[in-house]
């Protein structure tokens, strides 16, 4: 490289740069690789835009940024500034020296900052500080946020309006009250004494950052130079997967409850989109899950494709237009494994658009934000999820945090984030993370470590069967007829235990209820007595109660005395008395039963209306087929065919080492090729390009496109037809069209 100069400029810099460290900095600043560059001092130029600047300053910490303000303060936007003259800004010792040292390499590896010894900064860095240069290298960090506020509230009208006004707009103020000699009871000279303002000179006065920050109700800070640490608990990291896991089955449990409630009543859409609130509480006490926690599972399941808007199949009979109802993928979903449930809603809610915490409260127009609907999406919540989930991940396993010590070590980690990095909006993600069995008790389990590393499907399901809990394949029966299970059960067994009892609480030990009409359920759907007898039988770990042996014997022996038949229906009976006392019944007069024997009656009616009319005069009635063998006729659920397709959040695609070794290519090339100053005839162009089509040859192309903007690429031609120039561009990594009138010069590749 060459001799450090306190006047190089950027592009001469950039030129001296190795190829790895031009292709580093095109990673760090993907934005400069669209459209590729043409040459260095194109890439230079882009470098120090403003709209470039602000990207790549986008996701620095406190400490990069902070380095970026002394430089500025240093004016080192004008001319060079040694590094010691910057080390000696924040003094410290090695440790200091260190770290500062290790933020000027980050910067300059982004082009930020160049040159060595004495270092220069672009100009525009400005706009990438989320507080105005010089409030954090000039104002000191020792006050906290309660002595701020007591001094805020001893002043009078006069000095709260000032201060009102620098935080509604810019922090900066002229004023003649600031010159030496002001009388000290001017508002100007209170807020000064206070330290509620900072002198800049005698006509300006600023706002200082920490007391912006709570005249705005936001948490104060990032103030040092070291990351602060979130730690508040330790635990072995078995005990936080473990807890991670329980919540994990919870959860799994009632996206099951929720799936089940929408495929017996689909949920109408509003006209603008999303759940209305009457809608919504329906479905709350339907599932007995909490608005907010519902509203989670609701914008989880449909970004995971198992929930969707549309018309089911069959059609509700209570309206017209689109209903959320579930998908034909929920079937899939419920037959599939705990770890792959979990990991299906896990990795969505990652990279879920949306902010379903903000469900239930109102928007800047006043109108409340609903689940399902467009007013939640958000392209920066996955990107805030991530982040919270990295800084725990890079913790020791088992470290636990909590809301306001996760807030301060984000507000560290991303600065230009921390408007929505506060300790509101903390809290919800660390709330849903628990409620999504990513965390246990404040720390992140082993799982979603694997998943933050892009390990595979396979890898994360794995690890998270590990720490969930084994499958048990028993239950606790209890004299009140009340079954305890102390665990997830087995699945064919959970299924069958569901048939014939109704969860009653759930949680870490759930417990359901058997009834008469949970047994009778179960014998509807072709249980027997005695296939009851031996599930309870053989899975309890207690004496069955001979209340539930009597229970179940008396409920079979009225089950099927009388039966319904397909005839469009029929209705038979051994007990003449019985039948007629059924078709008699005065809830029975709508379905018009006609008796044709003492034992068989029939009707016109649907065989569900003829089961409804029975049950509700109180009998206990059987559906059977043809041959006489009980059917189960109750109804399926509601499925929408294919989920409809909803924002989503998709990172912005980064190019790969081939096309950034290409473009580095090509501005090595241009650096290297001749300037001339005449445009090149488009026969002889058409000419060089055909020949170098035929040798299969690349070439360094001048081209002007249809905004008159001049580029130079290498590009290999493929053919040249119709006034067109088919080649592949190894920058863009695809082939492209060019129009042969708008190329300038044509270079061999090889030539340079």
């Amino acid at each position: 490289m060459t001799e450090p100069n306190s006047a190089i400029p950027l592009g001469a810099w950039l030129a001296d740069l190795s190829d790895e460290q031009l292709i580093r900095l095109l990673e760090l600043r993907p934005d400069l690789t669209q459209p590729p560059p043409g040459s260095i001092a194109a890439l230079a130029a882009r470098a120090q835009s403003r709209q470039s600047v602000k990207a790549a300053t986008d996701d620095l910490d406190f400490l990069h940024l902070a380095v970026l303000d002394a430089l500025l303060l240093l004016q080192a936007d004008a001319a060079a500034v040694p590094v010691a003259k910057l080390l000696a800004t924040f003094g410290g010792g090695k440790h200091t020296a260190a770290q500062i040292t290790a933020a000027i390499d980050g910067l300059r590896s982004r082009a930020l900052v160049w040159g060595d010894p004495a270092i220069r900064v672009t100009a525009e860095a400005t706009s990438g500080l989320p507080w105005y240069p010089g409030q954090v290298t000039l104002e000191s960090a020792d006050t906290d946020a309660a002595t701020i506020a007591d001094r805020l509230s001893s002043l009078g009208a006069a000095e709260r309006d000032l201060l009102e006004r620098l935080v509604d707009g810019s922090p900066v103020g002229r004023t003649k009250d600031a010159a030496p000699g002001t009388p000290p009871e001017r508002p100007v000279q209170r807020l000064l004494a206070a330290g509620l303002l900072r002198q800049v000179d005698d006509d300006t006065v600023i706002l200082p950052r920490l007391v912006g920050q709570v005249m705005r109700g936001q948490q104060i800070g990032p103030s040092g130079i070291d990351p602060p640490d979130p730690v508040v608990t330790t635990m072995k990291p078995a005990d936080a997967d473990a807890t991670a896991a329980g919540a994990a089955i919870d959860m799994l449990r009632e996206v099951e409850v929720v799936l089940e409630a929408m495929s017996d009543a689909p949920v109408p859409e509003l006209r603008n989109g999303g759940l209305g609130v009457r809608e919504a509480k329906r479905l709350t006490k339907a599932t007995g899950i909490d608005e907010q926690r519902l509203g989670l599972i609701l914008e989880v399941t449909a970004a995971a494709g198992l929930i969707a808007v549309g018309l089911p199949d069959p059609e509700p009979a209570d309206g017209a237009g689109s209903f959320w109802a579930p998908t034909v993928a929920a079937d899939r979903f419920i037959e599939s494994s705990t770890a792959t449930r979990w990991y299906l809603l896990a990795s969505t809610w990652l990279d879920l658009a949306a902010r379903p915490s903000l469900i239930g409260e109102r928007g800047p127009d006043g109108k409340p934000y609903v689940a399902l609907s467009d007013s939640l999406y958000s392209t920066a919540a996955p990107l805030d999820r991530r982040l919270f989930l990295e800084v725990l991940a890079d913790l020791a396993p088992g470290a636990g945090v909590d809301a306001a010590s996760a807030a301060a070590a984000l507000a560290w980690r991303r600065p230009r984030w921390s408007a929505r990095l506060q300790l509101a909006p903390v809290a919800a993600l660390l709330t849903e993370a628990h409620a999504m069995g990513v965390v246990g008790r404040g720390a992140i389990a082993t799982p979603i470590r694997l998943l933050l590393t892009d390990a595979s499907e396979d890898e994360v399901t794995a690890a998270m069967t590990k720490v969930l809990p084994k499958p048990i394949d028993h239950f606790l029966l209890q004299a009140d007829l009340t079954v305890v299970v102390p665990g997830p059960l087995e699945r064919d067994l959970a299924e069958k235990l569901s048939t014939v009892a109704t969860v009653e609480s759930a949680g870490a030990a759930m417990v359901y209820r058997i009834s008469e009409t949970t047994i009778r359920r179960a014998l509807d759907g072709g249980s027997t007595a005695a296939e009851l007898h031996a599930l309870f039988e053989r899975h309890s770990k207690t004496p069955v109660p001979q209340g539930l042996t009597y229970l179940i014997d008396d409920v079979a022996r009225r089950h099927g005395q009388l039966r319904v038949g397909m005839a469009s229906s029929f209705v038979r009976c051994e007990d003449p008395t019985l039948l007629a006392q059924a078709v008699a019944a005065p809830a029975m007069a709508a379905v018009e039963m006609r008796t044709l024997a003492p034992t068989v009656a029939v009707s016109a009616a649907p065989i569900a209306d003829v089961l409804a009319g029975l049950r509700a005069a109180g009998f206990a009635p059987a559906a059977e087929d043809w041959s006489g063998t009980i059917v189960d006729i109750r109804a399926r659920g509601a499925r929408v065919a294919a989920p409809s397709r909803r924002r989503g959040y998709r990172p912005l695609s980064t190019p790969n080492a081939q096309t950034l070794g290409a473009i580095v290519a090509v501005l090595r090339k241009m650096a290297s090729a001749p300037v001339g100053g005449s445009r090149l005839d488009p026969a002889e162009a058409m000419a060089q390009l055909q020949s170098a089509a035929h040798r299969q040859a690349s070439v360094v192309i001048g081209y002007v496109d249809a905004a008159g903007v001049a580029t130079q690429r290498v590009v290999a031609p493929v053919n040249v037809r119709g006034g067109q120039l088919t080649a592949y561009d190894p920058a863009a990594g695809r082939v492209r069209e060019f129009a042969i009138h708008r190329v300038t010069s044509v270079v061999s590749a090889e030539s340079g």
